[in-house]
């Protein structure tokens, strides 16, 4: 019997790949190693196509942004956090003439405005600023921009550089009371989506917040003040080291408290927000 006309070896194989690159090629056109793309993949810089092999295929788009990631980690001296943070908002910003206001109302311009008033009232310039808070200056500077969002631990670092705490941070108005409504918080967002979402104002011995971690989300390292620390999960998962010698996972209705000089970092490890209530005292985080 004869074979049918769609049923050659021919048609069985595979089709060409037009216009796209091989992990290898496309290392050598960028310039760095094949684990350096993996490595962006990982961390969600980068989501090349499969083939039907699952090998990894990169298109001319995705090389021309793998070059500006490169360039902003070879230039700009920019860490993958950072790199991820000016990815995710250039288009917004390209976008929009004026910027979008953030739920509560917290303009997404407040933070770099604060940290860029806090910096020169400290007589400091953009390059020693970001050397003592260990960031690059050209992270730093987009972040004044309000080009990129620091990590909560930048955000510690860059409190202790400028002699005040992450209370300063925020766009608090002048006067204080003891009834805050949920839409006049504050709200800081860091690079990785945290939100940090003020609870008084006014509070001279302790500061309060509400902590929303998404899945993956993190302090981004380590950092340690003086004080002491309260914890009480909301709902979700959180995973905290301290002092890199403790792991502890919280869980919906756990409490937990320690002192703020051991060196903390955390990070939900879940596929679900975590969402916690979070109390410093005295106010130095």
């Amino acid at each position: 019997m004869a074979k049918s006309p769609g049923t050659s070896a021919r048609d069985k194989a595979p089709a060409p790949r037009v216009g796209l690159l091989t992990v290898g090629e496309t290392a050598r056109i960028v310039g760095v190693s094949p684990s350096t793309l993996r490595l962006w993949e990982n961390v969600g810089l980068i989501s090349p196509a499969r083939s039907d092999g699952r090998y990894r295929l990169y298109s001319r788009k995705l090389l021309a942004l793998l070059k500006r990631i490169k360039y902003l980690r070879d230039v700009k001296l920019l860490n993958l956090p950072g790199i991820r943070q000016i990815l995710r908002t250039a288009p917004a910003d390209a976008a929009s003439g004026n910027g979008r206001r953030t739920r509560h109302g917290q303009h997404p311009r407040d933070l770099g405005r604060k940290l860029r008033q806090l910096r020169k009232r400290q007589a400091l310039g953009v390059v020693e600023a970001a050397k003592r808070a260990k960031i690059s200056a050209g992270f730093l500077s987009a972040v004044e921009l309000s080009r990129a969002n620091p990590s909560v631990a930048t955000l510690q670092r860059l409190a202790a550089t400028y002699g005040t705490t992450v209370l300063d941070f925020y766009d608090v108005p002048k006067h204080s009371g003891r009834l805050l409504r949920p839409r006049q918080r504050r709200v800081i967002q860091t690079q990785s989506g945290v939100r940090i979402e003020l609870l008084s104002i006014g509070a001279k011995r302790l500061e309060s917040q509400i902590f929303r971690v998404p899945p993956g989300a993190g302090s981004d390292g380590a950092y340690s003040h003086e004080g002491e620390e309260f914890m009480y999960m909301l709902a979700g998962t959180l995973e905290l080291w301290l002092d890199e010698l403790e792991c502890h996972t919280l869980h919906e209705g756990d409490s937990f408290w320690f002192a703020s000089t051991m060196g903390h970092r955390w990070y939900n490890p879940s596929s679900q927000e975590a969402v916690l209530l979070w109390i410093n005292t005295p106010p130095t985080f």
